[in-house]
């Protein structure tokens, strides 16, 4: 049986990994691959502009960008590599069909990486973009990005549940990092295997990563993966299941983010990959989804926090 083109590519695009192909290709889409790091900056996104060639060390750029580079070519995605927050207008944003975040801290500050800092109303350009029918796609520490007040330290207030008043960043990204303890196996169930990318997931996987610890939460959360904390080890995980991935709308825009994304062995997984290229078909509008609210269904009791550890008491000065 001869299969109909445009029906496989349809298909394709469907489970998120849709392929490039001569006599029906997918429509192109520019994503802005936004790695400022006023806070820590992850190995995985230094030295963007250094040659695509093999080398050691150095001489290759972060992991990430070769990623997203070999992504890019097969599925018709042009990724432009950014750490410049000085660019965020509303006329540089509209060149894009989607922002990728992988980013730490207050971009408003020049901080850890001494790349120039966005604006105010930059970052007020990002959200009005998002909320105007662009895509927004966040990997791991987009969420340890323009923390709620009170959650730039360790203080309690960072550990308390207050989506209602977090940062608007956090509110249209839908969770804010709390902590992470050691790096650890963990296990992912599948929410809605549906969804576009999460195909890819095996129902088995057990995977080593830095486990991101989740709080304020969007009440319109579709669920896609829950991090399910059953037999991990550490106080940051001495909670309920939580959504580890997810899709929300944000006004006209569509909202992507999971916590996966600090290792180089996740980067290189055939599952991360299926996972991201998803997201980003969804939300370029490649492809459709049902984003029901599902909060409830699959981690109705995200919201309660592990306990902040006490203090550790210095030792008395002799």
């Amino acid at each position: 049986m001869k299969l109909n083109p445009a029906v496989l590519l349809l298909a394709l695009i469907a489970t998120g990994s849709a392929m490039v192909a001569a006599d029906a290709p997918v429509p192109a889409k520019r994503v802005l691959f936004f790695t400022k790091s006023s806070g820590y900056e992850h190995s995985v996104i230094k030295d963007p502009a250094k040659p695509f060639k093999p080398g050691p060390g150095s001489e290759v750029p972060g992991l990430a960008f070769q990623v997203l580079k070999a992504l890019g070519e097969k599925n018709n995605i042009e990724f432009v590599y950014s750490k410049d927050g000085s660019l965020f207008s509303p006329a540089y944003l509209a060149q894009f069909d989607a922002y990728f975040f992988f980013t730490t801290g207050d971009l408003t500050e020049v901080g850890g990486d001494g790349m120039p800092a966005m604006s105010p109303a930059g970052k007020e350009a990002l959200l009005a973009a998002v909320a105007g029918g662009k895509g927004f796609i966040g990997a791991h520490c987009a969420s340890d990005t323009f923390h709620s007040p009170g959650g730039k330290d360790m203080t309690a207030q960072r550990w308390l549940d207050d989506a209602d008043n977090a940062d608007p960043y956090i509110k249209m990204l839908g969770g804010e990092f709390i902590i992470h303890g050691s790096q650890q196996v963990s296990h992912l169930s599948v929410a809605d295997p549906k969804f576009p990318g999460a195909g890819g997931v095996p129902a088995d996987n057990n995977y080593k990563e830095e486990w991101y610890s989740l709080k304020d939460f969007a009440r319109d959360l579709h669920v896609i993966l829950v991090q399910e904390t059953a037999g991990m080890e550490g106080a940051p995980y001495a909670r309920p299941s939580y959504p580890s991935t997810w899709a929300r709308m944000q006004g006209k825009g569509r909202v992507f983010y999971t916590n996966l994304g600090h290792r180089d062995d996740i980067w290189n997984s055939a599952m991360f990959q299926s996972v991201i290229l998803g997201g980003i078909n969804w939300a370029t509008g490649r492809v459709d989804a049902d984003v029901t609210p599902n909060l409830d269904q699959f981690a109705s009791r995200a919201g309660v926090l592990p306990v902040q550890p006490a203090p550790v008491a210095e030792p008395a000065k002799k």
